[in-house]
């Protein structure tokens, strides 16, 4: 089989190296590509692949269809909307991702953004450079708030385990409520949680009925002093309703890690300029830990795959 990465997975050349030699070893071939967002690149790069191993760069359907020999697709992230799979299934073509890697990474980040957001961090911080004091600043603890989780898959049923340590109430609002998580969370309508919740953590996927979902209707429904974080993805939320809200102080502050493209961002994105408004560019996923899990997954993926035996199937 001839193997082929278009992007880093993010680990240092000896872990990758190490990941793949189980299948170098048995006499496939396997070769690592720099980031090259470009279609013709891609082609050109790919062309020969019988596997295809991706991140979250986008992968359109013109590469898939000009990959004669494809037969699996590989990603190494959780999420898999920056495929084109109608191409993908349309060729018979085998779709796996990394569920799991990242559950921790992201659910502590969402937990950093809050406590960020409550405590004031940026703002006390810049204080204390200038020589100044925390007067004025004074945050708020996380402890005995309210917090609303959308979507209870395992990154957000995570999130609700750190929030109950912190001593939280944790409502949770998803289209299909799980059994099993009844003792952790509290499920209610959206409406329900956007109008309860002290602090609102997106965690849901993206797909036709969840894009757009946080708009500037249900934003309105949020408490002046509530603060929203976004570490699911850009699409789910308006930005440009969002920043409305910020700026005119309908909501307290928020913490987004994920917007409609992936960074960089045009320096006049709304977001990047509203009150009270943590950005990072996309950096929930990326811890040193999960990045090598990551890469034991997809590489672990291959060789079920071959074996028969697909994991964490996509397609």
């Amino acid at each position: 089989m001839n193997i082929v990465l278009l992007e880093s997975l993010g680990v240092p050349e000896d872990v990758l190296a190490d990941c793949a030699s189980p299948l170098t070893e048995a006499g496939h071939t396997f070769t690592a590509y720099p980031k090259d967002t470009d279609p013709a690149v891609m082609i050109e790069r790919a062309r020969d692949a019988d596997v295809l191993m991706i991140a979250n760069m986008p992968l359109p359907a013109e590469v898939i269809e000009a990959c004669d020999h494809l037969k699996f697709i590989d990603v190494a992230f959780t999420g898999v909307d920056h495929v084109a799979l109608d191409a993908a299934a349309k060729k018979g073509v085998k779709v796996s991702n990394a569920a799991g890697y990242s559950t921790q990474a992201v659910a502590e980040l969402s937990l950093c953004l809050m406590l960020s957001l409550l405590r004031r961090v940026p703002q006390v911080e810049a204080r204390c450079r200038a020589g100044q004091t925390k007067d004025g600043l004074v945050g708020c603890e996380l402890a005995g708030k309210t917090v609303g989780i959308v979507g209870t898959g395992a990154i957000g049923l995570q999130t609700a385990r750190l929030c109950r340590a912190f001593g939280c109430r944790v409502l949770a609002y998803a289209p299909r409520p799980k059994e099993t998580a009844k003792e952790l969370v509290e499920y209610v309508s959206l409406e329900e949680l956007l109008a309860q919740s002290d602090v609102v953590s997106l965690h849901c996927p993206l797909n036709d009925s969840t894009r757009g979902m946080i708009d500037a209707a249900h934003i309105a429904m949020m408490k002046p002093t509530a603060i929203l974080i976004n570490v699911a993805r850009g699409p789910v939320m308006d930005s440009q309703a969002l920043a409305d809200a910020l700026n005119a102080g309908k909501i307290a502050g928020a913490g987004i890690d994920v917007f409609e493209t992936e960074p960089p961002l045009a320096t006049d994105h709304p977001l990047l300029h509203s009150k009270n408004t943590l950005v990072t560019p996309h950096v929930a996923f990326a811890s040193a830990e999960s990045m090598v899990a990551r890469a034991q997954i997809v590489f672990d993926n291959i060789q079920k795959w071959m074996d028969g035996e697909q994991a964490n199937i996509v397609l």
